[in-house]
């Protein structure tokens, strides 16, 4: 069985419509980079590289410096699929991005995208 597309696919390619998507909604570039970073572990240059080098999509998830634990209470649907149910593993982080980008354009608070826990007082 071959790869999906989206594995060869640039980073770069795919990054200015999770851009687009959020801002039509009121939200920032700089809040799409937020949650990247958040999920992935990459500074801010880091990500500045890999958007000009045209890193591939597999290789942005294989060498991500620290894929955030948390990311495993990303639930819900993404394309008709249930992201916790995707079995293999880079298109599961592939789709936590998408889920997480589509909370981002459905103007959920940072909080909950980014799945802090909530403080008790």
């Amino acid at each position: 069985m071959s790869k999906h597309r989206i594995y060869t696919t640039s980073f770069a390619s795919v990054y200015p419509h999770y851009v687009t998507k959020a801002e039509k909604k009121g939200r920032t570039k700089s809040e799409v980079d937020e949650i990247v970073r958040w999920l992935t572990g990459y500074s801010q240059e880091e990500l500045k590289e890999i958007l000009e080098n045209g890193t591939d999509f597999e290789t942005f998830f294989a060498e991500a410096p620290q894929m955030n634990p948390s990311r495993d209470l990303i639930k819900g649907v993404v394309c008709g699929v249930r992201v916790e149910e995707i079995e293999e593993p880079t298109m599961r982080e592939i789709r936590y991005l998408d889920k997480l980008i589509d909370e981002l354009a459905k103007r959920k608070a940072m909080e909950k995208i980014l799945r802090k826990p909530i403080e008790k007082i």
